[in-house]
């Protein structure tokens, strides 16, 4: 109902069935049935006319039977006819009744001791507003004014479904919207329009912002190699150990703006990949290189990305348990419905909650006296992040209750090949 197709279908019922309804009513009411004092007055009439041969013999002619007419007697029809009759300055005891379904109205007249003259009626009119025949008409009339509605409004959003269509395509992988067109009626040609123009723009944008980002990187490399062969001259060796630690943080921070720029801007192909066996693999290096790295559990699970960048992402996320957060516990779930789960746990002293949102921008630091300690530009969960989301996935990272991170990593599982 909180569509804008329901709105418009629900409105033009609305005012359809609400015009039509209050319509038919004044019709009823100007142009309805004559009350039941004028419809009976012919009848009255008639009886007092048979009366009158009656009174003056003439009922040779007259079928005369000994009962009155049997069936249902219509007591309020009959009050209003002896009234009539009583205006006249007739006081007969007459009765309408009917025998039976489909049957006509009869009028019993008792004539004196002879029996009853019976006088067939047409029905009388209905009196006042039929409100059942009035409820029933006003009920065809909501089924096929919904029905033109429904087909009015589908036609009418149909463009605005396009738009909504060609925005919702634009996946994880795709940074602009793909050229809608532009047709239909003249808002939407309007909006369409818009949405190119604005789409034009931001691709721009965003290209000179990459272009940026990576001829800084790629420009800082010869300052720094400059840097780096005068830091060598420097005759104190602490001194000279401090030049060259910060020109290597210098060419980390390069090297990471270029890959981010790569990643943003790249697309690797696809493959099917066993995330059980990679992320085991991804382990066992980082072992070697003397990290604590613990595979908890791994269940078989098969996702569908890019496999030189998805180990790049979850090598990242467990470099940063096992540096940072002292040791990293690491798991594979997928019994998670449609999505494969990934579970990073360490045992570090966490992020102050105030920061926990900030963990996913460039540059981040939780804690930057910590720079020099542990080696980094502060670009790997940004990475990582880029790579789940192209992937079609979600990374959350959260305190733990006694002290930690927990890195959840969720892609989309497909059915391994048989």
């Amino acid at each position: 109902m909180n569509t804008l197709r329901a709105k418009i279908a629900v409105l033009l019922v609305v005012a359809i069935v609400s015009v039509v309804g209050v319509l038919t009513v004044v019709l009823f009411y100007l142009l309805g049935p004559p009350k039941h004092v004028h419809s009976l007055s012919p009848v009255a009439e008639q009886v007092e006319t048979l009366v009158a041969i009656v009174e003056e013999g003439k009922t040779d002619r007259l079928k005369l039977v000994p009962q009155p007419s049997p069936g249902h007697v219509y007591a309020g029809f009959t009050q209003r006819l002896r009234d009539s009759l009583a205006a006249r300055g007739i006081t007969l005891p007459v009765t309408i009744s009917r025998d039976g379904r489909g049957a006509p109205l009869v009028v019993s007249i008792p004539i004196d001791d002879k029996g009853w003259l019976l006088l067939p009626i047409t029905d009388l009119p209905p009196q006042g507003v039929p409100w059942g025949v009035l409820f029933r008409w006003l009920a065809l009339i909501t089924l096929g004014a919904t029905a033109i509605a429904v087909f009015v409004a589908n036609r009418m959003v149909r463009p605005l479904v396009l738009l909504e269509d060609a925005v919702e395509s634009v996946g994880a992988d795709a940074m602009l919207l793909p050229v809608l067109p532009e047709r239909g009626p003249a808002e939407v040609r309007a909006t369409a329009r818009a949405l190119n123009s604005l789409s034009a723009r931001l691709k721009s944008a965003v290209e000179s912002r990459m272009r940026l980002v990576a001829a800084a990187g790629h420009d800082l490399r010869t300052p720094i190699t400059r840097m780096r062969l005068r830091a060598e001259f420097v005759e104190d060796q602490e001194e000279r150990a401090l030049w060259l630690s910060d020109l290597d943080e210098l060419e980390r921070i390069a090297d990471s703006a270029i890959l981010l720029v790569r990643e943003e801007s790249g697309k690797a192909p696809l493959e099917l990949i066993r995330l059980d066996e990679l992320v085991d693999s991804i382990g066992s290096e980082l072992r070697e290189q003397n990290l604590d790295v613990v595979n908890t559990a791994a269940e078989p699970v098969t996702v569908r990305a890019s496999r030189l960048t998805l180990n790049r992402a979850l090598r990242n996320l467990m470099i940063n348990a096992a540096t940072h957060g002292v040791r990293a516990r690491v798991s594979v779930d997928g019994a998670n419905g449609a999505m494969a789960r990934i579970v990073i746990e360490d045992e570090g002293p966490g992020i102050a909650p105030e920061l926990i949102g900030q963990v996913f921008e460039p540059f981040f630091r939780a804690d930057p006296a910590r720079r020099q300690n542990i080696p980094g530009a502060g670009l790997g969960l940004t990475i990582a992040r880029e790579i789940i989301q192209r992937a079609g996935g979600t990374i959350a990272i959260v305190n733990r209750p006694n002290g930690g991170l927990t890195q959840v990593v969720e892609l989309p599982r497909v059915a391994a090949a048989a």
